[in-house]
């Protein structure tokens, strides 16, 4: 399971500056608004939990995971972030 996750992070990080530069600013990839880190507040208040977290560049892109459903954020500011899934 470790190996599954670790190779979709591989596969979203090469992929991140694309999707960073698409998405409109305050825009999760999911299209939905996320202020106050509410996106990845949600998350983790669903159960999901925090696998890994990677800088990417000058932003962090952090990694959750429940059961078999994973999510990465990435942080906008220190308040904002945006979550999308990743299969």
């Amino acid at each position: 399971m470790r190996g599954v996750v670790l190779s979709l992070c591989a596969v979203l990080m090469a992929g991140a500056p694309a999707l960073a530069q698409e998405a409109a600013p305050e825009q999760d990839v999911l299209g939905t608004s996320s202020s106050s880190g509410s996106g990845m507040g949600k998350l983790l208040s669903q159960g999901y939990e925090i696998r890994t977290a990677v800088l990417n560049g000058t932003r962090y892109v952090v990694f959750l995971q429940k059961d078999q459903s994973a999510y990465a954020c990435e942080f906008v500011s220190l308040t904002k972030s945006r979550c999308g899934s990743i299969n």
